[in-house]
Formats: structure tokens, C-alpha cells, sequence
């Protein structure tokens, strides 16, 4: 299995806080993208392997492709994988396909569509707020933390 140093829901992806905060706190070498549509999108993938860090590799697997990947080779001492996930549906199939994830750091999830505001900066319809339930009884934490600095707060307040 490969060595996931955190997994993150943020819709946003890579983007500020993620390089200058998370990967440094975290040592993170490797960056694994989690979503059915981006690998087929030649731009976007293209986008975010630039707004990485200089030697950092981004990964991007759809959904169905990601479970072998992390099941895959063992992991290396030398490898650090940030997972990043737009929605609380892809942690909830990676934890029902085997994968152990026992700890979720929620970023943000932007309003749009049919979501309302969760907390400051999460906006989440009535199923993803179900599924981030699911989640947690499922034996996950999930705290809300936006950079490292912050204080985790658990996601269950919110509930």
C-alpha cells in the first residue's frame, strides 16, 4: 500500500495553501488527484502538475484507477503521497474499495448548485453532508482544518 501522508477534500485541488503549507508540514514528494473527469482533460492535468512545487509528481487517476495504484507497490521510504479529492463521495468509495483512511482533512468546498453553507469556507449539499457522515461512522475522522496552523476542529460539530 502507498504512503498517504494526508487526504484532503478541496475542490480547489493545488493551489496556495496546499503547496506553501500542507506539503511542507506534511513532506509530501508525490501529489495523487482523485477524480472520474481530469484524466481526460489534457489542460487541467497539464495546469495542475505546473502549480506543483518544483519535484513534486502529480498523479491523476480517475476513481476506478486510484484503488490499484494505492494498493500497489509498497510503500518506499522515500515516497509521500498528498491525496486531494473534490468531493466527500471519492473518500467514501476509496474506505468501501479496502483503503485505510484514518484521518480526512476538509478544506473547502465552494458554493454552487444545490449547496449551503457548512462552516466558513465548506459549502456541501444534503448527500455530501450524508457521506462525510458516513464517513466518520465508518471509523475516519474528519476535521475541518484549513492550513496546519489552525486548530482541527472535528467535522462532527457541524452535524
Amino acid at each position: 500500500m502507498k504512503n498517504l501522508v494526508l487526504v484532503r477534500i478541496d475542490d480547489r485541488l493545488i493551489h496556495g495553501q496546499v503547496v506553501t503549507q500542507w506539503m511542507k508540514d506534511t513532506h509530501a514528494n508525490k501529489v495523487l488527484i482523485i477524480d472520474d473527469k481530469l484524466p481526460e482533460d489534457a489542460f487541467m492535468k497539464r495546469v495542475l502538475k505546473a502549480a506543483a512545487p518544483p519535484g513534486v509528481k502529480v498523479i491523476v487517476k480517475s476513481l476506478a484507477d486510484s484503488v490499484p495504484y494505492i494498493q500497489g507497490d509498497p510503500k518506499t521510504a522515500d515516497e509521500a503521497i498528498l491525496v486531494l479529492v473534490k468531493y466527500p463521495s471519492v473518500i467514501e468509495y476509496l474506505i468501501d474499495a479496502g483503503i485505510p483512511i484514518p484521518k480526512v482533512i476538509l478544506g473547502g468546498m465552494g458554493i454552487r448548485g444545490d449547496r449551503k453553507v457548512f462552516n466558513r469556507n465548506v459549502a456541501a449539499n444534503e448527500e455530501e453532508v450524508a457521506c462525510m457522515k458516513r464517513i466518520v461512522e465508518k471509523g475516519s475522522s474528519m476535521v475541518y482544518q484549513l492550513v496546519p496552523s489552525d486548530a482541527p476542529v472535528d467535522v462532527k460539530t457541524y452535524f
